[in-house]
């Protein structure tokens, strides 16, 4: 498997740990802001319907479907090149380090590098501390899918038989 093949593969389970803890953080945030629990994963269809979505705030296939399409499909494409470039047993540390440098570059581009017209579209429903969290939150599950990768995937020792030894 080429390295770009399995940073996909590894990257839909990371951006998809990441969308929907970001996703459950920007709900919290949503609610608490705008006193409805789905504006700022409907405002994302702003992309296909640019003023309905920014404003909508009941559950639907048309906004909340399609918000959270988008927002886990660029999860997903962060969580790509942060598996390119995080080793795949990767120290907490080191994890954590990783997974806040992509939600940072991934802040960065999502609100100076893009046209207004394909920005998250959280930004018009929520404050910039509770943006902060939802961009923590996503870093965390960059960081804890890898973690839970390097504990499941830990070689263990070779076994000894007591009392048994090998002839070399």
């Amino acid at each position: 498997m080429t390295r770009w093949s399995q940073a996909l593969a590894r990257g839909v389970v990371s951006g998809s740990v990441a969308s929907m803890l970001s996703t459950f953080a920007l709900t919290i945030a949503s609610r608490r802001e705008t006193g409805r629990a789905l504006a700022a994963t409907n405002s994302t269809s702003h992309w296909i319907w640019p003023q309905r979505g920014l404003v909508a705030h009941r559950a639907s296939l048309r906004y909340t479907g399609t918000g959270y399409a988008i927002h886990h499909a660029m999860s997903v494409l962060w969580a790509m090149l942060y598996e390119a470039g995080v080793a795949t047993r990767a120290p907490a540390p080191r994890a954590l380090t990783g997974g806040l440098a992509i939600a940072a570059l991934a802040c960065l581009v999502d609100y100076t590098c893009t046209p207004s017209r394909l920005t998250p579209g959280f930004e018009r429903r929520l404050s910039k501390p509770a943006l902060a969290t939802a961009y923590a939150a996503f870093a965390a599950g960059l960081a804890l899918t890898t973690m839970a990768r390097a504990a499941v995937d830990v070689p263990s020792a070779p076994r000894r038989t007591r009392g048994v030894r090998s002839r070399q």
